[in-house]
């Protein structure tokens, strides 16, 4: 059995506004008791500090969460595991400014801060990626990134995520695993997904040890079968 402590790693969440509070407080409980350091982050805007607003959808006064780490200012690969919270802060993270005058093209919209931020996390297979809901949307400026991956997402995704190439895969825990990317249904799963991602670093890390020395050939070889 994986011992149930990720012994201090560093887990980066990318958050914004409309996040779901739940979902944030399971990332900070779950993963402190696993030991593991959690950094909310996004963009700031040259900011110290950014308030952002949860969701208003249940009818409850909005909650807040103060934000003080920029991705901008962090080096991707310090981190084990980087997650995209669920909702439309993906929507909102894709933001990105356009020219001036000027006609829009599909390079310029791959020059989102957080879209070249999780794409140099899904350029390094001993990182684990995780996404939640909508959350795959951060991908979708750059579908190559998504072709063929194996996942599940909340339906309102979908047709965007299957444009983009990846394979939807239902999975009746509502969680699909391929190799370096998890992926989750919806906020319900959340619990589920926090799991197959510690799975996913733990193995990752016997792996690396057992083969101190090697460089992995593929995203972390696959090491789980889609679930």
């Amino acid at each position: 059995m994986i011992p149930r402590s990720l012994g201090g790693k560093k887990i980066a969440i990318l958050v914004e506004s409309e996040f779901i509070p739940e979902e944030i407080e399971a990332y900070q409980k779950r993963f402190s008791e696993l030991k593991a350091t959690v950094h909310l982050m996004s963009r700031l805007w040259d900011q110290p500090s950014v308030r952002f607003f949860s969701d208003e959808d249940t009818g409850n006064t909005p909650q807040t969460i103060d934000v003080n780490i920029d991705f901008q200012n962090v080096d991707v690969n310090d981190y084990a595991a980087v997650i995209m919270s669920a909702n439309y802060t993906s929507v909102r993270l894709r933001y990105f400014e356009p020219p001036t005058g000027q006609p829009i093209s599909a390079e310029q919209v791959c020059t989102s801060p957080a879209v070249q931020f999780y794409a140099q996390a899904m350029a390094n297979p001993r990182i684990i990626k995780g996404a939640l809901c909508h959350g795959l949307w951060i991908l979708t400026p750059i579908p190559e990134l998504l072709k063929g991956r194996q996942v599940i997402c909340h339906e309102v995704v979908l047709a965007d995520i299957i444009n983009a190439g990846a394979i939807y895969t239902p999975s009746p825990s509502g969680v699909v695993v391929d190799g370096d990317l998890i992926t989750g249904r919806s906020k319900h799963e959340v619990e589920a997904f926090i799991d197959a991602i510690t799975e996913q670093i733990q193995e990752l890390s016997i792996a690396t040890n057992r083969f101190s020395g090697r460089r992995p050939t593929t995203s972390v070889s696959r090491l789980r079968a889609v679930s």
